[in-house]
């Protein structure tokens, strides 16, 4: 497939905003690939299936110097446009239309090799690496259209800027190979195509088992990263046992991050957060634990990793620990600095089977069989099991005095659903309120805030949109030695500015916190139609992406 047609669809996708005219260009392209199922990935602005961790590594200062070196126009030039348009894959369309060289021997641009180029990059490194990156992309660059070049670099540097999110692409694959004749079946379906999605994390992999009828082939798969199940809040006891049913399991729910415990046929282990990045390398001490205490040929655990102080004994807040894991070096060092427990709550595969249909206390009881606790290396998550609220309010007590985050309440008779917020169970805490949101958009300080970023947008999710609910310029530090500063966060979301104006930046959405705020009030400042008042930013929440952040329903629900 020349890349050409596919970038049709990209500006047909651009010229609305509306999600059911989104699918249907879609679908009808979706029909053109089914020999290409890996063209899915390019539509979402991408070159590698969701579960694969690999960048390609081209920042905007790169990306100007290939615009500047295919064109044979100035850096400085390339700049000033950047400046004036805001969005790099315009600066390359507008200057490849006018472009002072010509390349004699240019060909038409195919899918294929544009994959093929992009995908290069990730493998680069070493001496060299910036001028062989460079290469790559300028012989895209001489052979495309100027709406091709557009398009390119907006790949790139990871801002495509159509709005194909993974409900739109889900919905698409199921208009372009069920064909639902009413809302009920689409709902069927949708059950379908998402749960096949939360099981392989791969979306050409769904569309090319979709249109060949065999769904039901994927499963789980010991060392692929699969998503997780999520959990609404509960308002207090009652409403948790409402919603999950007596008598229920309640659990600790430990102020640590979210694992994956990965072991295949082999006895390869590896770790994955709920982001699905690998963090294996970070956490030795988490494999050794896995290796000595988890009895098993091959499985898929659920747990939370749990910082301790290692002279006190005493849990630490998530915060504690957060540099873990992300960190790529001194790691032995960090590993006795910010030693960590492994806390089990869950398994989804055990030896050759898939256990996400099995129900919830049936899975408990096979953790409890091949697990051999140790304290402050690895245990199973704290539980009791009971249909008594006074119980209930005790445990909660117990938990919040041992610095744990409060309660999970879960329903012994549910499966597990990757990837879903379906109500099998629900987090109880204590009245502090807040959100884990993202940051879309940032503003330049003032005076002696001067050069940092000290104003904040943070957005909450609808459906495949982000919606701005609140600014926020409270909770950071001046001095990094004091905790979160404006410098830290300021460095981080430098990387990620798409645009500039004057003061105001816009930032890929990728740097999540947890917003604390007293209460929600209508707005029509926001998008969200909401506003948090006096919003605060707890933390940074690094073990999470947009995919976790707070959804306009669960915000609703707390007004």
């Amino acid at each position: 497939m020349e890349y050409e047609e596919i970038c049709g669809v990209y500006q047909q996708l651009e010229s609305t905003t509306k999600g059911l005219e989104k699918t249907k260009i879609l679908s009808e392209f979706l029909g053109k690939i089914k020999s290409c199922p890996e063209t899915i990935y390019l539509l979402q602005g991408k070159v590698f299936p969701d579960y694969d961790e690999r960048v390609l590594g081209i920042s905007q200062k790169l990306s100007i110097k290939a615009i500047a070196k295919a064109t044979g126009i100035s850096e400085t030039e390339v700049i000033k446009e950047f400046k004036h348009l805001g969005d790099l894959g315009k600066v390359a369309e507008k200057i490849i239309g006018s472009k002072k060289q010509s390349v004699l021997f240019s060909k038409k641009l195919t899918v294929k090799k544009v994959l093929t180029n992009l995908r290069k990059l990730s493998e680069l490194e070493g001496k060299g690496t910036v001028n062989k990156k460079l290469g790559l992309i300028i012989e895209l660059l001489h052979s495309a259209k100027p709406a091709q070049a557009k398009y390119i670099i907006r790949t790139a540097i990871g801002d495509m800027k159509v709005g194909v999110g993974s409900g739109l692409l889900r919905d698409a694959i199921i208009e372009s190979c069920f064909k639902p004749k009413n809302i009920k079946q689409k709902k069927e379906y949708i059950e379908i195509v998402q749960d096949a999605y939360n099981k392989s994390t791969d979306f050409a992999e769904v569309f090319e088992k979709t249109h060949k009828n065999k769904l039901k082939d994927i499963s789980l798969s010991p060392g692929k990263p699969v998503k997780v199940m999520l959990f609404p809040k509960a308002k207090d006891v009652e409403d948790a046992f409402r919603i999950v049913g007596k008598p229920a399991a309640f659990e600790f729910k430990y102020d640590g991050f979210r694992v994956m415990i990965n072991k295949d046929e082999k006895g390869d282990i590896k770790i994955f957060t709920r982001r699905l990045d690998n963090v294996t390398k970070q956490f030795p001490d988490i494999v050794r634990y896995a290796k000595e205490h988890i009895k098993a040929k091959a499985y898929i655990i659920d747990a939370e990793v749990v910082g301790y102080d290692p002279k006190t004994k005493q849990y630490q807040p998530f915060q504690a620990i957060s540099q873990r894991i992300k960190r790529k070096y001194d790691i032995k060092k960090l590993e006795k600095q910010l030693p960590v427990e492994l806390n089990v709550f869950d398994i989804i595969f055990y030896n050759s089977k898939n256990l996400i249909s099995e129900k919830f206390e049936q899975r408990r009881k096979i953790l409890e069989k091949i697990i051999k606790p140790a304290k402050y290396k690895i245990v199973l998550a704290e539980q009791i099991i009971t249909n008594k609220k006074k119980k209930v309010e005790k445990f909660f007590d117990k938990a919040i005095k041992e610095g744990q985050e409060g309660l999970m309440a879960k329903s012994l008779e549910a499966p597990y659903k990757p990837g879903a917020r379906v109500g099998y169970g629900v987090k109880l805490k204590p009245e502090d309120k807040d959100f884990d949101l993202v940051i879309t958009e940032a503003e330049y300080g003032t005076g002696k805030r001067a050069g940092w970023l000290t104003s904040f947008d943070v957005s909450c999710r609808h459906e495949d949109k982000l919606l701005e609910i609140g600014k926020v310029s409270t909770g950071l530090k001046e001095k990094e030695s004091e905790g979160l500063s404006f410098k830290e966060l300021t460095k981080k979301l430098k990387k990620l500015i798409v645009e500039e104006h004057g003061r105001k930046v816009k930032v890929k959405p990728e740097i999540v916190v947890t917003v604390q705020y007293q209460n929600i009030q209508k707005s029509p400042t926001y998008s969200s139609g909401w506003a948090l008042r006096f919003p605060r930013i707890k933390q940074l929440r690094p073990d999470r992406n947009k995919e976790d952040i707070a959804t306009l329903t669960e915000i609703k629900k707390e007004v």
